[in-house]
């Protein structure tokens, strides 16, 4: 499938009252951006933690305490995500949220689920400093490149897109479009990712889909604030917007942000644009001399 329809989310955490209060609004927002016949549905970075939510006020309001608590609700989380793929006929990047991976070491995870059944995980890569210093929540390799019927897809989990070289390993792999779900507490940490995302686009003439959380959260000390909207980013270059910009929601607002996107244009751009960032990217100077970063292939067809 050449032309689809994205759906990127402007999300904001509520405190759900149960689990299967929690399963229906995940429901609600996937029916509401299929009938409008996307094919494609990212959810933001630490969306997740909207499971915390489902913990007594104590642990919920613990920073650290609140993703141990978590953990028991992640596997059918991930279940009715996938579940939703397959009923909807979508692809959908679900909310990511920290997971345990080892004793006492957590992750920042992204799943991508197909329609077909498939699903695959990509952890955030460079941590910032309150996940570093804070939260004590560890970035881990590697990337990886999703093959999908709607094209190769990389996912960069918020300050990963502030870091060209991760962008150009998925773009040299084969990646067509980057994911960018998001969690800004601040106006600027909300530019910084909306201007990485739209710098990553230009680079690599690729799409990219920014997802942010928005509002606040009197109940989690992880997620209480979020600044953000949702967008989707193509290069400024012939047959795109002059601005590269080819939707954009109203900040703070919750809701779907909806563009369609022609991955042939993506082709024909790196191919005969009016600049050729692509091909040219090994021109720069000291290129031939940087360490490859690994990407590990991921067939989600």
């Amino acid at each position: 499938m050449s032309i689809f329809k994205i759906a990127t989310a402007q999300y904001a955490i509520t405190r759900p009252s149960s689990f299967d209060a929690w399963c229906r609004k995940i429901s609600e927002w996937c029916e509401r951006a299929s009938c409008a016949d996307a094919k494609l549905l990212v959810f933001p970075e630490y969306a997740g933690m909207e499971l915390a939510g489902l913990l007594p006020d104590e642990e919920a309001r613990d920073l650290n305490g609140s993703i141990r608590g978590m953990q028991s609700f992640i596997a059918d989380a991930v279940s009715l995500h996938a579940q939703l793929a397959r009923r909807f006929g979508v692809h959908i990047l679900q909310g990511s949220l920290p997971v345990a991976i080892d004793r006492g070491r957590y992750v920042n995870r992204a799943w991508l689920h197909a329609p077909g059944g498939r699903s695959g995980f990509q952890d955030k890569q460079i941590m910032t400093r309150f996940e570093r210093e804070t939260w004590m929540i560890s970035g881990n390799a590697p990337l990886r490149l999703f093959d999908t019927s709607l094209g190769p897809m990389g996912i960069l989990i918020c300050y990963d897109s502030e870091f060209p070289l991760l962008a150009r390993a998925l773009c040299e792999a084969g990646a067509t479009l980057l994911l960018v779900p998001s969690c800004t507490e601040t106006e600027a940490g909300y530019w910084r990712v909306r201007l990485g995302s739209q710098a990553r686009a230009l680079e690599n003439q690729c799409i990219a889909v920014h997802s942010p959380t928005v509002g606040t959260v009197s109940w989690s000390p992880a997620v209480d604030t979020n600044f953000g909207a949702a967008a989707i980013y193509g290069p400024p270059d012939a047959g795109w917007p002059a601005s590269g910009i080819l939707a954009a929601g109203v900040a703070n607002e919750p809701c779907w942000v909806m563009g369609q996107v022609d991955m042939n244009l993506v082709a024909r751009t790196r191919a005969d644009g009016n600049v050729l960032n692509h091909r040219d990217w090994s021109e720069q100077t000291g290129r031939d001399s940087q360490v490859p970063i690994p990407v590990e292939m991921i067939d989600l067809r």
